[in-house]
């Protein structure tokens, strides 16, 4: 039987996957600090479900590993598949720029991902610090979809005209769940697209050029906004791996 870990933070996210997993017959942990008991470290299922800061090191104490999409994912992604120049440089490289990108932390959210000029870039962080700098877009829709296997398990419309969709409930037009379909499967069959069994890839519309990938996304702590709570915890147990070594 999988065991669900959950942290010490009470989120609606995190509230609604135990629900799930209670109702699935899992058995669920909440940690009452970032101390990992004893006897959860002889457990063989553990499914993790943890926010970034802390997810490496419960997963370490676990004996477990994250799986994490590579920082430069976007940037091999084939054209077709982002409508979008993308590259990877330094923080220190992209304040010299003098014109306005999209700029954001590859796998984290050290700072907010947004519209910046060189000079506007956030001054406490590192000149080494690794970003990812793409030309501005803008975006109609956008969804979110969890996938196991290279196939799609669950989605959800999170943003419409970058405004989030939770007073929508997240509800999305027919012709947009058929439009997104035919794009993510035809990402997820191309073999020229390396993915992990179990991850999170957000795709939308962008204005005047049509469907591309926003990003890949970790499943273990991704939110998951008004996708089916079990199959996004189907694709959250294999978003861990036993780390050996």
């Amino acid at each position: 039987m999988p065991t669900l870990v959950l942290t010490p933070r009470y989120t609606e996210d995190s509230q609604t996957l135990w629900r799930a997993a209670a109702n699935a017959g899992w058995a669920v942990e909440r940690l009452n600090g970032w101390r990992v008991p004893e006897h959860l470290k002889l457990r063989e299922d553990v499914v993790l479900y943890v926010e970034a800061l802390f997810g490496p090191t419960i997963a370490e104490r676990l004996g477990l590993r994250l799986v994490d999409p590579p920082e430069d994912w976007l940037v091999r992604l084939p054209f077709k598949y982002k409508l979008r120049n993308i590259h990877l440089t330094t923080l220190g490289q992209a304040r010299l720029s003098e014109e306005a990108r999209f700029i954001k932390p590859p796998n984290d959210k050290s700072f907010p991902a947004g519209v910046y000029v060189g000079s506007s870039l956030p001054r406490e962080f590192d000149d080494d610090m690794r970003v990812l700098v793409s030309d501005v877009v803008s975006w109609k829709t956008e969804f979110r979809c969890f996938v196991l296997g290279r196939s799609l398990m669950t989605y959800s419309i999170y943003a419409r005209d970058g405004e989030l969709q939770r007073e929508t409930l997240f509800r999305s037009e027919p012709d947009e769940d058929a439009e997104l379909q035919a794009f993510i499967n035809e990402l997820l069959a191309d073999p020229d697209v390396d993915l992990p069994n179990a991850t999170v890839v957000d795709v939308g519309y962008i204005e005047g050029s049509g469907w591309a990938c926003v990003e890949q996304n970790a499943a273990w702590g991704a939110g998951i906004y008004g996708c089916e709570p079990r199959q996004v915890l189907n694709v959250v147990r294999h978003a861990v791996e036993r780390a050996t070594g």
